[in-house]
C-alpha cells in the first residue's frame, strides 16, 4: 500500500505543511454500538499510519461527537498532524442552517477546543456565510479568537471570490473549502483565485459520481488502463489540476481509505488529464 510521499505536500498559512490527500471525518460515526465506534477509530488511526496529516471535522457533525471521536482516536496528536474544524452551521435534524452570529461562533470555538483537547485550533473555518449577519462580523469573531491565541489560521467554506477578498481585509484567509470535483467545477473562479494567492483549496465531495455504470465512460476507460479505481482516478485528476488542491475524501471503510490515499501514486499523464478535463467540462453532477 502506497503512502502519501513528501513531494505531494502543500503548506497551509505558510507554516502548516500537509500531505495533499487529507481525510474528511464526516462519515465516521461515534456509535451507537461499541463496534461501530471502534471501527471509526480504527479508520482514523489507519489514515495517520498511511501518511495522512490533514483531518477535517466540524462542530456540527453529530452535534460535536465527531470532534470527540477524532480526539479519542488521535490525541495526543502527532506533531505533523493538522486537525481542522469548522463552525457557523448547525445541523439539528435533516437541515443544515447557517448560524454566524459572533457570540455563537465564539461559543462553538470554545466547545471545539474542549472536544478536540487542544489549546489552539490550527485551522478554524467558517462553515457557511450566514446571510443574516454581516460577513465582517462573522470573520471579525474569528479574528478575535486568533488575537487571543485560540485559533491559529482562518479559512472559509462555500464562498465567492468577492467574499474571500472582503474577509481578507480583516484577517488572512489560508483555506477555502468549496464543493468541487472533476464533474462539478462551478467554483473554478474561486480555485483560480486561491492559486494566485497561495490559498489552500479544499474540495468537499471531491469524488462526485462520474459514471452512469457505462463501461465506455471516459473515466472508466482511463482508470482501467491505469489499473486504478474510478475514485482514485478522480482524485489523481484533482491533484494534477492545481498545486493548492487538498482533497478530503471521507469514508468509514478502511479499504476505501487505503484506495483513496493510494491515489497520490496514480500515474495520470498529461494526455489523461486533458482528456478527462475536456470529457466532463460540460457535465453537471
Amino acid at each position: 500500500m502506497h503512502t502519501v510521499h513528501g513531494t505531494n505536500t502543500l503548506t497551509i498559512g505558510g507554516d502548516l505543511p500537509v500531505h495533499r490527500i487529507g481525510f474528511g471525518a464526516l462519515r465516521l460515526r461515534p456509535g451507537p454500538s461499541r463496534r461501530e465506534r471502534a471501527a471509526s477509530i480504527g479508520v482514523l488511526r489507519r489514515a495517520i499510519e498511511l501518511g495522512v496529516t490533514f483531518v477535517d471535522t466540524a462542530d456540527s457533525y453529530d452535534l460535536g461527537a465527531n470532534e470527540k471521536l477524532v480526539a479519542e482516536a488521535l490525541h495526543p496528536y502527532p506533531p505533523s498532524v493538522v486537525i481542522a474544524t469548522k463552525a457557523g452551521q448547525c445541523h439539528p435534524g435533516d437541515e443544515w442552517i447557517p448560524l454566524g452570529r459572533p457570540e455563537y461562533l465564539r461559543q462553538q470555538a470554545e466547545l471545539s477546543l474542549r472536544r478536540l483537547r487542544v489549546d489552539r485550533i490550527d485551522l478554524f473555518q467558517l462553515h457557511r456565510v450566514d446571510p443574516a449577519v454581516p460577513l465582517a462580523d462573522q470573520v471579525g469573531a474569528l479574528r478575535r479568537l486568533q488575537d487571543e491565541g485560540k485559533v491559529r489560521h482562518v479559512g472559509l467554506s462555500e464562498v465567492t471570490v468577492d467574499q474571500i477578498v472582503e474577509a481578507e481585509k480583516i484577517t488572512p484567509i489560508v483555506s477555502v473549502q468549496n464543493r468541487y470535483s472533476l464533474v462539478d467545477r462551478a467554483s473554478e473562479d474561486v480555485l483560480t483565485h486561491c492559486e494566485r494567492h497561495g490559498i489552500a483549496f479544499i474540495p468537499w465531495l471531491p469524488v462526485a459520481r462520474t459514471t452512469t455504470a457505462a463501461l465506455a465512460d471516459p473515466i472508466t476507460v482511463v482508470a482501467a488502463r491505469l489499473g486504478a479505481t474510478v475514485p482514485q482516478t478522480a482524485l489523481a485528476w484533482l491533484l494534477r489540476r492545481s498545486p493548492v488542491m487538498l482533497p478530503i475524501p471521507g469514508t468509514s471503510s478502511r479499504t476505501h481509505l487505503e484506495e483513496n490515499v493510494a491515489a497520490a501514486a496514480v500515474p495520470l499523464t498529461d494526455d489523461d488529464f486533458a482528456y478527462l478535463g475536456d470529457s466532463y467540462a460540460d457535465r453537471r453532477p
